[in-house]
């Protein structure tokens, strides 16, 4: 995945971009190639509701149509055809050249109850300017209402395996667009009153985003309950890390009421399933068995064959090197939690470890492939079916919470947290037993 990057100081205004135009033949090549490695290596053809060779079929008319489309119009219309395969994990990775003029405004946006809303942006001088204040909701993009601006202009190039995630995921990109350009949002502040902000989309999809926080964060709650909030199992040190923020917890015993795994912001992301499970390994006793995987096998006679992997062992950890730990565990989910994640959630249900709380996962792991194509592009599609131990799939569902916790619009912007109050109602009750 790409993560944009913004510099401290502000960088002068990008030179104006040159619309670049690859022939129609490289374009029908890059085309050709995306339709061939999704027939070959998809793992969720079921899942597919429009007719991919129609598809195929259109994208190859319009490389010919003229006056002939922009690399960064074809892109988006490659993105268009690809999001028809209801991959959560689908990637159309352009050259460097098409992808650094891609950018959005440093803006950390999230949907509640469907509706956009600014967490969190980056200080820089155009946003001391701009003052997008947290928790105010974008109510207009260019003039066009919010929902009408993702509906339209969002949604269909945004590939998810259900619907929730694909909103979630659209919110995130809605201010996507040329590198430079202006953005005019009007904005619902918290206290009710409405007003304009101007922004530029400057930070490109070729580098790290400005506001990615720490793969790992923890604080003990007034009411004694330990809460570990995981943002990303890629990071080579989240497991140390963990391994050191609980140590104290696990020595200081009944003193801490429980733990509260935070799962709802690990956002898809290609590697970390081994580190999901070395950190699920630190809260269990006994041995869990993790996710089961199917992979489709190509066959000319286009016979369907699988070649399955059964569940593995995710084990206790040596007591000489870690001890467990064995207080109460509650996990949180959400729409947003994918990936690795969701590979920690099917082993952490399947063993009973304790309860799930939130709204339905994503419903996007399993193994990937990348594939080149012409002209430097890539593709990335899942290419396994992971299921529970006993076979259950989740995908495009989602993994649903074993209590639900509506995320509501009036509780976000009183300062509650419905999901984190629930589970540490549930850390208090389980301590007086």
């Amino acid at each position: 995945m790409w993560f944009p990057v913004l510099l401290a100081a502000p960088a002068p205004a990008p030179a104006p971009l040159v619309a670049q135009r690859a022939n129609p033949v490289e374009r029908q090549l890059i085309a050709a190639g995306l339709w061939a490695e999704a027939r070959y290596n998809y793992a969720y053809w079921d899942a597919v509701r429009a007719n991919w060779d129609s598809a195929f079929a259109a994208t190859v008319t319009a490389t010919q149509a003229r006056p002939a489309p922009t690399d960064l119009q074809y892109f988006h219309r490659l993105r268009r055809w690809g999001a028809l395969l209801n991959d959560g994990q689908l990637e159309i990775l352009p050259p460097s050249s098409i992808a650094n003029r891609i950018a959005r405004p440093p803006l950390e946006l999230r949907s509640i109850e469907r509706r956009p809303f600014i967490m969190d942006y980056a200080v820089n001088d155009e946003m001391r300017v701009a003052r997008p204040e947290r928790l105010a909701e974008v109510l207009a993009v260019q003039g066009v209402p919010a929902a009408q601006w993702i509906r339209d202009s969002v949604l269909p190039e945004v590939s998810a395996a259900n619907d929730a995630s694909r909103w979630e995921r659209a919110v995130v990109r809605m201010l996507e667009g040329e590198r430079g350009t202006a953005l005019l949002l009007v904005l619902r502040l918290p206290g009710g009153a409405e007003r304009g902000a101007s922004l530029t989309r400057s930070v490109p999809l070729a580098a790290r985003w400005p506001i990615e926080p720490h793969a790992l964060e923890l604080d003990t709650l007034p009411d004694g309950a330990i809460w570990v909030r995981v943002t990303s199992f890629v990071d080579p040190d989240v497991v140390s890390q963990f391994d050191r923020a609980i140590g104290a917890a696990v020595r200081e015993g009944p003193r801490h009421r429980g733990l509260i795994v935070d799962l709802r912001e690990a956002t898809w992301t290609v590697d970390g399933r081994d580190n999901s499970y070395a950190l699920l390994s630190r809260l269990i006793e006994r041995p869990f068995l993790s996710a089961r995987q199917r992979m489709p096998l190509y066959r000319p006679d286009s016979t369907s064959l699988w070649v399955s992997t059964p569940s593995g062992m995710i084990w206790p950890p040596p007591t000489h090197e870690h001890a467990a730990y064995t207080g109460p565990v509650a996990v949180l989910m959400s729409p947003r939690t994918a990936g690795p994640a969701e590979d920690f959630l099917v082993a952490f249900q399947a063993g009973g470890r304790g309860p799930t709380f939130g709204e339905s996962s994503a419903g996007s792991t399993g193994q990937t492939v990348v594939r080149t194509l012409s002209g430097g592009w890539k593709v990335r599609v899942t290419a396994a079916r992971d299921a529970f131990p006993d076979g259950k799939e989740f995908v495009p569902t989602g993994i649903a919470p074993q209590i639900p916790v509506a995320v509501r619009v009036e509780d976000v912007l009183a300062g509650r947290d419905a999901v984190l109050d629930r589970a540490r109602a549930y850390l208090t009750e389980a301590a007086r037993r």
